[in-house]
């Protein structure tokens, strides 16, 4: 058995109502909800939150969301874990039962992505599996600003090694996380020893925290559904 549980809170605030402002014709949340369901994953689609709206957007987009999320775990500051965890109490799910926690704001995420996620989860019996993404630009070059405008290099010692040189990296696509119910629930975090890493293409991914991402995100979205030149 699997069960998707989405966390959505109302509070954002550097874009306010997020997670229910209309993305490309329809609330940011279907995006994910429509996934969850096209994937087939999923005997239910939960979402956890502390906002009335949020639970009749989501229940209007074929979720369910049969419990209000309690202050202390939707403030700015809550960790996905503990808030996961209280969702897996709360519906009395059984301790093998596979979780997706899937986030409200992940419009690029596929039925292939949740799928293969799944299927990972099963076969490797990782902690947590989680969608990974390569940076655009090798991070051994990052710069530090100073507020005179000043920049150096954080790591000096890669000043001279070719690009084609340094080690790829990789950071979290955040758009989901596959655990078994029980992991979730004594998890401290997500990145455990033995967490595997989905690959996911950069051009599917997008953190969506300022309006410049929201408007990045859309230009995205469009582009990924402008019809083809045959």
């Amino acid at each position: 058995m699997s069960i998707c549980i989405i966390p959505a809170r109302g509070g954002s605030k550097r874009i306010p109502r997020k997670n229910i402002r209309s993305f490309c014709g329809r609330p940011m949340i279907a995006w994910s909800i429509r996934a969850a369901q096209e994937s087939g994953c999923f005997e239910r689609i939960v979402v956890t939150t502390d906002d009335d709206e949020i639970a009749e957007v989501a229940k209007d987009s074929g979720a369910e969301a049969p419990f209000r999320r309690r202050a202390e775990l939707a403030d700015d500051h809550a960790p996905t874990v503990p808030v996961i965890a209280d969702a897996i109490d709360r519906l009395g799910i059984d301790g093998r039962t596979s979780i997706c926690c899937l986030y409200a704001t992940a419009p690029f995420v596929t039925l292939d992505d949740l799928r293969k996620g799944r299927e990972r989860l099963e076969t490797t019996q990782a902690p947590f599996v989680l969608s990974v993404t390569t940076f655009a630009f090798p991070v051994q070059r990052a710069l530090r600003r100073a507020a005179s405008g000043a920049v150096e290099l954080l790591d000096s010692e890669q000043a001279q090694t070719r690009s084609q040189d340094l080690e790829e990296a990789w950071h979290d696509a955040g758009q989901f996380y596959w655990g078994y119910a029980d992991t979730w629930k004594r998890a401290h975090n997500i990145f455990d020893p033995g967490v595997q890493g989905l690959p996911v293409p950069r051009y599917r991914v997008q953190d969506i925290d300022t309006e410049e991402d929201w408007l990045q995100a859309e230009r995205m979205m469009q582009a990924l559904q402008a019809p083809r030149a045959v």
